[in-house]
């Protein structure tokens, strides 16, 4: 790596900085071990990395071993861990991945590759061990955003999706003891619902009167390498996987027959850049914020972050407004920016409403999070409340979605499109069906159910179909709108008992969620 940069400095005292110079051996004896990735030789300082005897407590454990030591020591720098990369795992990172995804520019699809798959496993693992493993460029693509823009997405071949779905799963047992409890992004067993329910819990059971809604500028595309391998480095001492990991981050993208290397970023759609991602924002931010609100806050502080969406609230308005300037600083100094537009300091809370209206002010702002409006409300018996409603422009973009689809499929069999219908419509209703999104749900139905009237009138020159006979269809197809979600202090407290006021941890002091 290059050393034009600063290393990255400890956030926290459990976290080690980077090795420092080589000194002596009489002083540092090792601090050299450790810089040249030896074993701690007898009669240095520090622990040994290995038991002195034979025995099954000294046998290698596979992943469990590697989280177990992950958990009991936050410093430890893993030295050896590709060899983890088996057969075993090859083949079942291979049965991880999506059947029907497109092929990248290997043309191979996942049906095709598992047509000799013992042979291909044993290859693949000889080629990652002995070093001759090259990955290959991602073949461009692009999506269509609710916002009318579209993201580029890179899709990898399949023997990189394997090897590095392998590899998510052995770094995933070091990272998932070091990430921070605000964190739910692309993390087993916490989902987008997880980190709603933490943000509504905190809302409304802490003092949060002011809102950051912050939004990271072209976040996956603007990761340093240079930054994200420094990072890296703090907890993995594998060469070989750092090298692995290097060439995925530079081998660049494939778009319109031209190669493009990459110089920075790393490609949506990649199997390993959901993790890359939670680690340089770990690093970059999440420790940062933690002691910021340790240190710098005398109010409540709430955090909840999602990827490169994060929702920060204070009780007074002067240390979001500190907060905000410096993590502006903070992410400069890693290549990253604040979205000039989209990041918002916003008035929000239980008495956002009483004091807006006492300055002659309208409504308290609302902000987006995870397809969701969150807004300031009250109950029927007037308590408050945070009311969480379908993004309209993600509505709107879904309904525009399903009527292009009704009229490229418009003279297929009625029964095949309804049974299809239903299951968007489930779908949609599966994630937005949360309290109080009712109306919303209601009016996409209703939504849906014209553009298939429109589509099934365009079928036939006559173009009439009486209500009452689509009517019928609607209800034999079309799911009907119910709460499919718990309230969110309800699940909460579920999947975070010690939040309960009779559990025997106490309530942490800081947010739902927040506490590492």
């Amino acid at each position: 790596m290059a050393s034009h940069k600063p290393a990255l400095e400890s956030d926290e005292k459990s976290d080690t900085s980077v090795v420092p110079a080589k000194g002596s051996n009489a002083t540092a004896g090792a601090v050299g071990e450790a810089l040249e990735g030896r074993g701690v030789a007898e009669g240095n300082a520090g622990r040994s990395n290995a038991h002195r005897t034979q025995g099954r407590a000294g046998a290698s454990q596979g992943l469990a071993g590697v989280r177990e030591a992950a958990r009991r020591d936050r410093r430890l720098r893993f030295t050896a861990l590709l060899h983890h990369v088996t057969p075993q795992l090859l083949t079942e990172s291979y049965y991880a991945l999506s059947r029907g995804a497109a092929a990248g520019v290997d043309g191979v699809s996942w049906a095709q590759y598992g047509e000799g798959l013992a042979a291909r496993i044993a290859a693949l693992h000889r080629a990652v061990h002995e070093g001759s493993y090259r990955a290959q460029p991602s073949r461009r693509s692009y999506i269509p955003k609710a916002d009318g823009s579209r993201r580029p997405l890179g899709i990898a071949a399949l023997e990189d999706k394997i090897v590095q779905q392998a590899l998510v799963s052995v770094l995933g047992a070091v990272y998932e003891e070091e990430f921070l409890g605000f964190s739910y992004a692309f993390r087993p067993g916490r989902s987008q619902h997880d980190a709603l329910d933490a943000l509504s819990t905190a809302l409304m059971s802490r003092k949060v009167n002011w809102i950051i809604d912050a939004d990271i500028t072209a976040f996956f595309d603007s990761i340093d390498h240079e930054w994200m391998l420094k990072m890296l480095d703090r907890r993995i001492g594998d060469r070989r996987v750092l090298r692995l990991i290097a060439k995925w981050l530079k081998v660049g993208v494939v778009e319109d027959g031209r190669r493009i290397r990459s110089e920075q970023g790393t490609p949506q759609g990649a199997v390993i850049s959901p993790l890359l991602a939670n680690i340089f924002l770990h690093y970059g931010l999440d420790l940062w914020v933690q002691r910021w609100r340790r240190r710098e806050a005398t109010g409540q502080v709430i955090v909840t972050r999602y990827a490169d969406d994060v929702i920060v609230g204070f009780e007074h308005r002067t240390e979001a407004q500190r907060f905000l300037r410096a993590a502006q600083a903070r992410l400069t100094k890693f290549g990253l920016a604040l979205h000039p537009t989209k990041t918002r300091l916003l008035e929000f809370g239980r008495y956002a409403a009483e004091r807006r209206a006492r300055r002659g002010e309208g409504k308290p702002a609302t902000f987006d999070f995870l397809g969701f409006t969150h807004c300031c409300s009250r109950t029927r018996g007037g308590a408050y409340t945070v009311r969480r409603l379908t993004v309209k422009k993600r509505l709107r973009a879904t309904v525009q979605a399903v009527r292009a689809q009704l009229n490229r499929r418009r003279h297929e069999p009625v029964g095949v499109i309804g049974r299809w219908l239903r299951q968007v419509v489930q779908g949609y209703f599966n994630y937005f069906a949360v309290p109080g999104n009712l109306h919303r749900l209601r009016a996409f139905r209703r939504a849906v159910g014209r553009a298939w009237r429109q589509a099934l009138r365009r079928r036939s020159q006559r173009g009439r179909l009486p209500w009452q006979r689509f009517a019928h269809l609607l209800r034999l197809y079309l799911p009907p709108v119910r709460q499919l979600h718990p309230y969110p202090l309800h699940r909460f407290d579920v999947t975070h008992p010690r939040q309960e006021p009779y559990a025997v941890i106490p309530p942490v002091r800081i947010c739902a969620g927040g506490a590492g």
